[in-house]
């Protein structure tokens, strides 16, 4: 795909470069499927009618007046109630109930029965299109009906529902063997809704999931030719047990103390012995909730102290250097070392265990397993143990169920995941569980399209050099972690001063969390930087740092340049941003911490009235985010992706520094699997790690130390004399890791930056309550949509003996009044809901009956405020891959990145 780019030079312009590889997300259905649903004639007929009301209300104005000057002369008391009858309905635009009368009335009066009759005419002929349109419009809900219950059964879709809502897919079983008895039509509506709502997830939105949407890997190749990437679109299914079953299996092996004595024990990682007491980090998880559609256990750490003594010291002894022993053996050892019971040691090992002081090894869930499952398996048979080897026979089914699930039709499929969670069940059952609990989401399913996409650099890169490079510039004024980066960075300087070193990490993050972030974090958290009228709220800057100044100037400055912009445009449709002004108001950001910032951008191409366009949908900061969560799916391709990403991330690395992954302690959620995409990867205290041992980083390896000349914060290996860039690759938020891991990326390029433009800008809503936005763009880059917010009480609402065409009228008429596109995404927010939530936006198309329905069922759950924003690119400059909605996600890198800390 080529994308053209105006070649003017910027002021300053940044030294950004491209990534060599990119990820494209192609919608699971054609765009154009959705066309089923459209209502086009009732369409016609309803923009007709508010074209003859537009007339009507033309006429009514001088009609009135002239009847106003009639009546004012008009001395009989009959003829003058007639006469007033004759002007309210005019007024308020109802027909007479008899026309010859209403002629009558005026029949004394020959300059204003031409004028009456021509509004009886007009007003008699709105009536007439009035009662076309109910028909025409229950003609084409009718066959949008057939057309969206015969889209139910197309595999592309049907496969997604299984996934995301197994219960919709039986009841869509139960619909179509019931012989032509008709459902209960609240029941019906119900279901037809929600088919509506992943119709347009499939088919108009780019969300990776199941086979809504797939995700393909691209390369910028300038050899590369033709206007699209040539890339399949027949997508191969990816399937993997949800990590949460596997859990609760491991949690039954564990709590029988028979199957336990033959696991192996070990240390916790990084357990340390201090005088007088041990030192370790302590896990511990939260059990999430199996009924909820989408949930995951949490673990949250600490540092935990115990004291010394003759027993523990012995048993650290006897585990030390990563020795285990199985629990059994351990016990007998107890027995014999204290001449205490079976039952004690048992007790003992169990509050150990408890305690986090030992760990059963082999059972939790790495970050990096290609399959979870195969490993859990794996592990059981090596243990040779009668029960361990009958628990991998029976994971052996679930296994062979994921592996067939892949290929299966829809009936195949269906009977799959009603095995497996039968399957599943049974195992809890057999391991003695009494109350079996499985995930609602039982299998986590991507899509990968296969080949690989390649695209000509040239256009690409401009973008990332220039407009794009404008964007990045001010970036870190929405940054969310960059506050939290500034307010360690302050701390250390204040514990260790400039020039200063710290050689325990462990101790750093316990003594930050506990003097200052805890409570940081507390008093900041529903904090927003601007209030509601615009006025601006300065960071918490408890350490006094100058970095947290330059922010908050940034931000102002920012505010005020959009401000003047749009007051300088007042009233038009877009607005444009100077890209060498972005520059200068983010320039005192841009080399904040070493300004290493690999970025990742999810764009759509779109075609503007003067010319290509690239919108923004959202920005990250990072690196690999694009491919990370997905790498499962290339494990097949030749050659194989994670490789060359490793390779290419090791390049994109600055001179003397190496990246190293923070993982983010066991998987507890599917979204963190991925492959090894780092060539080292920071062990914390308390966690293991799969990868090889030249590969693993222990936090012992790691301190940090300040670099005076470039002020910053740096760590680096001991092993490796280098400097060590953490970076996160999974796609759970970080704040929801624990603490330590959680720390250690404030030292990282990873940001959560969600660029909201408006932001501190106030806008008036007119009369009906509709606040309207104009886009933005800055160069070629559109960083917000045209939009339309609105109070969901002040949106059309279906009254009480209204027909449907009366209320599909009523939403054309609304839509017309304020300006809006027939196609759009919806953000429903709810009411009373907090700051900072992010509801998914809705696909929207007001030709659509249906569509309508739908919306107005999300906004009947308690909405608040509706925000609908125009369709860009829409459904006449879609660069889609073969007529599928597509988006690309890039990554750039500094061209000349900071050199890392080559020495203390």
């Amino acid at each position: 795909m080529t994308i053209l780019h105006d070649t003017t030079a910027l002021a300053v312009p940044p030294a950004r470069q491209l990534g060599r590889y990119f990820a494209v997300r192609v919608g699971g259905l054609p765009y154009g499927t959705v066309s089923v649903l459209a209502c086009p004639r009732a369409a016609g007929h309803a923009q007709a009618l508010l074209d003859l009301e537009a007339e009507l209300s033309d006429l009514a104005g001088p009609l009135g007046d002239l009847l106003h000057q009639i009546i004012g002369a008009d001395d009989d008391n009959l003829s003058r109630r007639r006469l007033l009858a004759l002007r309210r309905q005019v007024f308020h635009g109802t027909m007479p109930t008899d026309p010859q009368a209403a002629l009558a009335a005026v029949a004394a009066h020959p300059d204003a029965i031409g004028p009456v009759r021509e509004w009886l005419a007009r007003r008699e002929q709105a009536d007439v299109q009035l009662r076309e349109l109910d028909t025409v419009l229950a003609d084409e809900v009718a066959a949008a009906r057939d057309g969206l219950w015969r889209l139910s059964g197309d595999p592309r879709l049907r496969a997604g529902i299984q996934i995301a809502s197994p219960a919709l897919d039986e009841q869509l079983v139960a619909l179509a063997g019931r012989d032509g008895a008709p459902p209960p039509a609240k029941k019906l509506r119900r279901v037809e809704r929600s088919i509506v709502s992943y119709l347009y997830r499939a088919a108009c939105k780019t969300s990776p999931f199941s086979s809504f949407t797939a995700v393909g890997a691209g390369v910028f190749d300038d050899t590369a030719t033709g206007p699209e990437p040539s890339i399949a679109t027949s997508p191969r299914s990816y399937a993997r047990l949800n990590v949460v079953a596997l859990a609760r299996i491991v949690d039954a092996v564990c709590a029988d103390p028979g199957r336990r004595g033959d696991l192996p024990v070990v240390l916790s990682p990084g357990l340390r012995q201090d005088p007088g007491r041990v030192r370790y980090v302590r896990h511990w998880v939260t059990t999430g909730d199996d009924s909820a559609a989408v949930s995951f256990d949490s673990i949250q750490d600490g540092l935990f102290y115990l004291r010394r003594s003759g027993l523990l010291d012995a048993l650290t002894a006897l585990l030390t250097d990563g020795r285990a022993v199985r629990c059994a053996e351990l016990s007998a050892w107890l027995q014999e070392r204290t001449a205490a019971g079976p039952q004690r040691c048992e007790e003992y090992l169990s509050i150990l265990l408890r305690l986090g002081i030992l760990q059963l090894a082999g059972l939790t869930i790495d970050v990096h397993a290609p399959d979870p499952l195969t490993q859990l398996r794996d592990f059981l048979a090596e243990l040779r143990e009668p029960w361990a080897v009958d628990l991998a026979h029976r994971l052996a089914e679930p296994i062979a169920l994921l592996t067939a699930f892949r290929d299966e039709d829809l009936a195949g499929r269906r009977l799959t995941l009603r095995r497996l969670r039968e399957a599943l069940r049974e195992v809890q059952a057999e391991l003695g569980t009494q109350d079996a609990s499985l995930p609602q989401s039982l299998v986590y399913e991507d899509c990968r399209v296969p080949g690989e996409a390649a695209m000509p650099a040239g256009s690409w890169q401009r973008l990332a050099a220039t407009d794009l490079a404008a964007v990045e510039a001010v970036l870190p004024t929405f940054d969310l972690t960059l506050p939290h980066r500034i307010t360690f960075h302050g701390f250390f300087l204040a514990r260790y001063g400039a020039g200063g070193r710290c050689d325990d990490l462990l101790r750093l993050v316990e003594d930050f969390h506990e003097d200052l972030y805890d409570q940081y974090v507390s008093s900041t958290a529903e904090l927003r930087p601007f209030t509601e009228d615009g006025t601006y709220r300065p960071e918490e800057n408890w350490l006094g740092r100058p970095e947290l100044d330059r922010l908050d100037q940034a931000r102002k400055d920012l505010v005020a340049y959009v401000r003047g912009a749009v007051q300088a445009d007042a009233g038009a449709a877009e607005i444009r941003l100077d890209p060498a002004r972005l520059h200068t108001i983010g320039g005192g950001l841009r080399d904040l911490f070493g300004g290493f910032r690999p970025q990742s951008h999810l764009v759509q191409p779109a075609q503007g009235p003067a010319g290509p366009l690239v919108v923004l949908n959202q920005s990250l900061g990072g690196l690999s985010f694009p491919f990370s969560r997905f790498t499962h799916c290339f494990d097949d391709a030749t050659p194989p992706l994670s490789p060359r990403l490793r390779t290419a991330a090791t390049e994109a690395a600055p001179p003397g520094a190496v990246f190293a992954e923070v993982t983010g302690g066991p998987a507890t959620t599917n979204l963190n699997l991925h492959a090894q995409l780092t060539d080292y990867v920071v062990v914390c205290p308390g966690d293991s790690s799969v990868v090889p041992p030249a590969a693993r980083l222990p936090l012992d390896d790691l301190y940090l130390c300040h670099d005076i000349g470039a002020d910053r914060v740096v760590l680096r290996s001991r092993r490796l004399d280098r400097e060590v860039i953490p970076v996160y690759l999974g796609y759970l938020v970080p704040m929801a890791l624990p603490q330590l891991h959680r720390t250690l990326l404030l030292l990282s390029p990873t940001s959560l930056a969600p660029l909201d433009i408006w932001r501190g800008v106030p806008a008036t809503p007119d009369a009906d309550g509709v606040t309207r936005r104009p886009r933005v763009r800055a160069g070629q880059v559109v960083l917000s949509r045209r939009s339309w917010s609105v109070d969901a009480s002040a949106l059309p609402v279906r009254r009480d003996g209204d027909t449907d065409a009366d209320w599909f009228l009523g939403w054309q008429r609304w839509r017309r009044a304020h300006g809006l596109p027939a196609e759009l995404f919806a953000t429903v927010h709810p009411a009373g809901g907090r700051a900072g939530q992010r509801p998914k936006p809705q696909y929207v198309d007001c030709s659509a009956y249906l569509s309508l329905v739908a919306l107005e069922a999300l906004i009947a759950g308690g909405a608040g405020r509706v925000v609908f924003r125009e369709m860009l690119p829409g459904r006449d400059d879609l660069h889609g891959i073969g007529g599928h909605v597509t988006e690309y996600v890039i990554e750039t890198f500094p061209i000349a990145p900071t050199s890392g800390a080559d020495r203390d």
